[in-house]
């Protein structure tokens, strides 16, 4: 992560994180990244991990997978919005590339305590780490979050006390639909990029035009997430294939054009973050 990150970082494009739902998923993303020639990261939310079967299946099924399908492009697993230090030792033990702790909810002071112990315990297994100052809002996989824009102050103490190799500063994003349009904070996206060289993460990207999807990669967004957009086209091609055809019941023949949705959304995506053919 720390490779494909600071590559982007440098050349002003971004790398995406598409979150997984299950083996579709996982699939649809390393194949097409594959196909675009572009680096990627496979985001696996705290909150659903259980019920895609733990850290462990989910990091033996992503090594496989890549090796089964021949993936040589950068891809990496990487824990999404980790909701403990604990449960971030647990993906770092399963093998995951890199790993997010949330304190975003904390105070700063407790944040960049646990965020520190998840550092030093990450690092000494060559693991990278992201961490959040502010919350983005919205709601992901059932947990609800109010927005509330981060402190200029806190963003420059986690980054400095804790040694972290990421920052998501909640900056006007949210997750899911956005009620309206998108108001980003690129004053304060600014004044960040000209005080702090770390790449820099947007969560709740889905929704957010070209326009200012470029001017937040050009102050330092490096890992670009989306999950809603992907869910979206999947969920609209399945639904209309089993109203076309109500007598259809083959597994391969349901999922297919949902699987092509998937993938035709990922290759567009690829594209609008300029990743691809960077690898």
């Amino acid at each position: 992560m720390y490779n494909i990150l600071n590559d982007a970082f440098k050349k002003r494009y971004a790398v995406p994180q598409f979150n997984t739902n299950g083996m579709i998923w996982m699939e649809s993303i390393l194949k097409t990244a594959k196909k675009c020639r572009a680096p990627v990261i496979v985001g696996t939310t705290d909150k659903i991990v259980d019920q895609l079967g733990g850290f462990r299946l989910l990091a033996q099924t992503f090594r496989l997978m890549k090796e089964e399908l021949n993936v040589t492009v950068p891809a990496v697993l990487h824990l999404d919005h980790g909701q403990a230090v604990e449960r971030c030792f647990e993906a770092v033990d399963a093998g995951y590339d890199s790993v997010m702790y949330d304190g975003s909810k904390l105070s700063i002071e407790d944040n960049v305590e646990n965020t520190k112990r998840v550092v030093e315990y990450a690092h000494r297994n060559g693991v990278t780490v992201e961490a959040e100052v502010g919350s983005v809002g919205g709601t992901e996989d059932g947990v609800y979050s109010d927005m509330l824009y981060a402190d200029l102050n806190e963003c420059i103490q986690l980054v400095q006390e804790t040694s972290i190799d990421s920052l998501a500063p909640a900056l006007g994003s949210v997750h899911g639909k956005y009620k309206g349009e998108p108001n980003l904070g690129f004053k304060e996206m600014e004044k960040l990029r000209f005080t702090l060289d770390i790449p820099f993460v947007l969560h709740g990207a889905s929704g957010i035009s070209d326009e200012e999807l470029e001017k937040t990669i050009s102050y330092g967004h490096a890992k670009i997430n989306y999950n809603t957009e992907l869910n979206i086209a999947w969920s609209n091609a399945l639904r209309k294939n089993l109203m076309e055809n109500p007598e259809l019941h083959n597994p391969m023949e349901v999922l297919q054009p949902s699987k092509d949705a998937l993938n035709q959304t990922i290759e567009k995506v690829i594209k609008r973050t300029g990743a691809y053919q960077q690898a």
